[in-house]
């Protein structure tokens, strides 16, 4: 018996956050449409020039431009920043290194060293 397999298909949304970029600056056809894996794979592999663009200067969406901030994605809520960025407004805020910005890379940094402490104490008791 030979089983027929469907390609499997996402909606724009989450292919564009699997993409890493902000679906409302992305071609209607790619909001329109339905991606398929396939075609997921191939964004992926050659990356068309509006994906370059959008991945180059944005808008970017918000773990993106919490990724580039070095700050979490609450950081950015708390600090009031709810819309996507460019690349241009990411820069500018690193250049300005507001106080909001400042303690949440600390808060961010605090959280990370608390992540490894966790991990090389699991490790350690798992290797006891």
């Amino acid at each position: 018996m030979k089983s027929h397999q469907t390609a499997q298909t996402m909606k724009p949304a989450t292919a564009a956050k699997k993409l890493g970029v902000y679906l409302q600056a992305t071609p209607a056809e790619f909001q329109e449409g339905v991606v398929s894996r396939t075609e997921l794979n191939a964004l992926q592999a050659d990356p068309p020039e509006w994906l370059r663009e959008l991945r180059r200067n944005g808008p970017h969406p918000r773990p993106v431009v919490a990724s580039k901030l070095g700050v979490s994605i609450s950081g950015l809520a708390r600090a009031g920043i709810t819309e996507a960025l460019t690349t241009e407004q990411i820069d500018a805020l690193k250049d300005e290194n507001p106080e909001w910005l400042q303690k949440e890379r600390a808060t961010q940094a605090d959280v990370r060293k608390e992540a490894l402490r966790l991990k090389e104490k699991k490790q350690a008791h798992d290797e006891a």
